[in-house]
């Protein structure tokens, strides 16, 4: 069950969406939301370095007026975030923090139960058409679901989950039963891609997986679709069967010490046209 819910707020238009969806999701379960803007200090470090002993005066004066712009900003956010929770009736807590963005929602999701963030996240308020990987280091590190929004709101009354198998996919979707961010209403389809020649183990890796979602009493048709691509087979599928949200593990795999966002869902947060539900 959901308590606690953090939203990432940034100047984006899918904030708001972020925003509406955490308080739906609140209202149902009775939880609170945690609305948090984070200064990107590093960014406006970077910004400001360079130039020689002459202009080191003129830097320090545009990196005072950099951050406090970027404060102004975040407690702008703060305060929309505000009016949005108090026109829900939905109880809440708001914070300004200094520093990286994601370690900043990574840290703050060790305590909340779900993370919801826009799909273009740009926290250096200064340059907010500037593109950061906040999003994938966010959901890769994160230890609470995230969940990923667009900046067009609608309700989650149909659940496409894909499901491989795979240790992350088992994850998310067992974090998915016990969680049930969007209610027992929503309908609930599985879908597993497969590569030529696999469909008989993939037909038994759904039939486990149906098994143990009615268990937890979810319904849920399940389809097998051949593929060679699962990112686009799946964002198409999304589409065919009018998806409102989609369920997907966050895969990584360690190379030489450093952690590579799994290419499936570093695909689908560009292409997939509906909210995510991610874990790892």
């Amino acid at each position: 069950m959901i308590k606690t819910i953090l939203v990432a707020l940034d100047p984006d238009t899918d904030t708001p969406v972020a925003t509406r969806h955490a308080g739906e999701i609140a209202k149902r379960y009775d939880a609170d939301v945690t609305g948090l803007a984070v200064i990107d200090m590093g960014s406006i470090e970077a910004g400001t370095r360079g130039g020689g002993i002459g202009s080191m005066y003129l830097m320090d004066d545009l990196r005072k007026n950099l951050t406090d712009e970027a404060r102004d900003k975040a407690h702008d956010l703060i305060a929309e975030f505000a009016d949005a929770m108090d026109a829900m009736n939905v109880r809440y807590d708001a914070h300004v923090k200094e520093g990286v963005p994601f370690e900043r929602i990574v840290e703050d999701a060790k305590y909340h139960d779900l993370v919801v963030v826009g799909r273009e996240p740009h926290f250096f308020y200064s340059h907010p058409e500037e593109k950061t990987e906040t999003l994938e280091r966010a959901v890769r590190e994160a230890v609470a679901p995230v969940f990923v929004v667009g900046n067009r709101y609608q309700s989650i009354k149909r659940v496409l989950i894909a499901y491989d198998g795979s240790d992350p996919s088992a994850r998310t979707l067992q974090r998915y039963v016990h969680l049930c961010p969007f209610g027992r209403d929503a309908t609930l389809e599985l879908i597993h891609v497969y590569p030529h020649g696999g469909k008989d183990d993939a037909e038994l890796m759904l039939k486990l997986a149906r098994d143990y979602l009615k268990k937890h009493n979810f319904d849920a048709r399940v389809s097998n679709v051949g593929g060679d691509d699962p990112a686009e087979v799946i964002a198409a599928y999304a589409r065919k069967v009018e998806a409102d949200a989609l369920v997907l593990g966050g895969h990584s795999v360690s190379k030489i010490r450093q952690m590579a966002f799994g290419s499936t869902t570093a695909s689908l947060l560009d292409a997939c046209p509906v909210p995510l539900f991610l874990y790892h």
